[in-house]
């Protein structure tokens, strides 16, 4: 927005003339101090006070009317400057506010960097260099996940079961009793990415998740992916225009050095020293069977790059759209993102609000439902059979179902515009495909069909009979099935969201 211009208080010449004419006052005391100010302004200004018009000559005249005409020009851009600035205030308040709920992990922030790839290319771009230290991160924290298998029992902390309900018998993950020489010699050599990680989230000023706050001991398969970052940390503006760090990470004061450019680099030359033997480890035959045995899949949860680790980890990568879309970081607290659309020639600009999902943010959401045009909601339905790390007697897809009935029935959002979107589905349908009985963990879907298009028509028959019974009936109401890692496919259902917003402000304000 431009700044505000400030009009020239400018003198009147007619008062100027009839004070010089008059002399019907009496005279007024001499003031030694003020003789002196105003001979110290006439030597600033030796064109003030301008002659008296009737005693000029022709040249005179016109140097004063082109003095004028200059001025006049100089009020009129001044006018026109206090103009725009009224209008770009208009635009600024007929903003659209979004907000963006569901339990953590269920797909908001990436749905939100679908928007910025949509509507606001450049910006997306130019944080690409940022996203790549949480690519690196999401691949080391993966890895490391793996070689706490293979340390001594005392070691390994406790993980839940990606496939079945919890139980005391599976509290813990169980090393491996025989590690091979082969396996030895990567645990040794990969050792080095334990330092990685350590930089990596200093610089992030990441949080190990379930840290401060939370109420929960985070699980060693919760801990493979979730590096946390406080609202407000502004992590992504430590990257200059061309892609450098620049100064000290967000962490720096908690780490007692300096994150800048070259401690990153060295972190990246380490990354791309043990690609090979990263590739390794993970192809290898004994460390994806243990994995299996104990019901976990590391390659279903969103910042997983262990089958692209080839690319990630070679020299001069750079990430894709897909990548950002996929990498993982958590924000505790809530993030406002203004977007100021790129590809949508007018319109207001969008206000997009990221609430943290976990229980103990969930009263942080409250807040924000003044004056909301549109709720965007996300219930994860490939979690069908995982429960919540905060509680795990919790079924997560229940969870969701919950916590989607308490927003339709709520009075502070019974004028606002209801956007679910069914995500992960491509989760859902790997799981379905690998085996995994949806059934079993959703007992009234019965003896249906095991397939995707069976268990997405109970889903959408489930949230839809929900939404009839307790939300008022007039408002508008969007469903959709999404994968947001997919942004082909997303920003269809994104077109469609723009479209409802687009119509809704036709509707209520003409300044579209």
């Amino acid at each position: 927005m431009p700044l505000r211009a400030k009009r020239p208080s400018l003198p009147s010449l007619t008062d100027a003339s009839s004070s010089s004419s008059s002399s019907s006052f009496p005279p007024q005391p001499i003031d030694e101090h003020h003789e002196q100010h105003h001979a110290k302004v006439d030597e600033e200004h030796p064109h003030w006070p301008p002659p008296d018009p009737r005693e000029e000559n022709a040249a005179e005249k016109q140097t004063r009317l082109e003095c004028e005409r200059a001025a006049k020009a100089v009020s009129d851009e001044i006018d026109r400057a206090i103009e725009h600035d009224r209008q770009e205030r208009k635009k600024l308040t007929s903003e659209v506010k979004i907000i963006l709920l569901g339990q953590a992990e269920s797909g908001k922030s990436t749905i939100l960097r679908n928007f910025q790839l949509q509507f606001t290319p450049t910006a997306f771009k130019a944080e690409v260099a940022a996203w790549r230290v949480v690519i690196d991160l999401n691949l080391v924290r993966s890895v490391t996940y793996i070689l706490n298998i293979l340390v001594e029992p005392s070691a390994s902390p406790s993980s839940p079961s990606q496939y079945a309900p919890h139980s005391d018998d599976e509290e813990r993950l169980t090393p491996l009793e025989e590690v091979s020489p082969e396996l030895r010699r990567l645990r040794i050599s990969l050792s080095p990415l334990r330092g990685v990680e350590e930089v990596l989230r200093r610089f992030l000023s990441a949080e190990e998740h379930g840290g401060g706050g939370g109420g929960s001991v985070p699980h060693l398969k919760d801990r493979a992916f979730e590096v946390s970052v406080r609202s407000g940390s502004k992590w992504k503006s430590l990257f200059g225009k061309g892609g450098n760090a620049h100064g000290a990470g967000p962490g720096a004061a908690r780490g007692g050095r300096g994150q800048g450019q070259e401690e990153l680099e060295n972190a990246r030359r380490v990354i791309e020293a043990c690609r090979e033997d990263m590739m390794a480890l993970w192809a290898h035959p004994t460390v994806r069977q243990s994995l299996t045995a104990q019901r976990v899949s590391l390659e279903f949860h969103s910042g997983f790059f262990l089958d692209e680790v080839e690319r990630i980890a070679a020299p001069g990568y750079e990430p894709t759209s897909e990548d950002v879309l996929k990498a993982r970081i958590q924000t505790m607290g809530v993030e406002e993102h203004i977007l100021h659309m790129e590809t949508i020639k007018a319109g207001p600009r969008w206000a997009i609000y990221d609430v943290g999902g976990s229980r103990a943010q969930r009263a942080a959401w409250v807040p924000f439902f003044d004056d909301v045009n549109l709720l965007i909601f996300l219930a994860p339905v490939s979690a069908f059979n995982q429960t919540l790390s905060e509680d795990r007697k919790v079924n997560r897809l229940w969870d969701s179902i919950y916590l989607w009935k308490t927003i339709c029935m709520n009075k502070l959002l019974a004028g606002v515009d209801l956007v679910l979107l069914l995500n992960k589905i491509d989760i859902l349908d790997a799981k379905l495909k690998s085996g995994i009985d949806f059934g079993t963990f959703v007992t009234s879907y019965r003896e249906k069909p095991n397939d995707l298009e069976s268990v997405m028509t109970y889903l959408k028959s489930k949230f839809l009979m929900i939404h009839k019974q307790y939300s008022k009936r007039d408002r508008a109401f969007h469903v959709h099935f999404t994968c947001a890692t997919d942004p082909r496919a997303t920003s269809i259902v994104l077109a469609r969201i723009q479209e409802a917003i687009f119509k809704k402000n036709i509707e209520s304000a003409d300044f579209l």
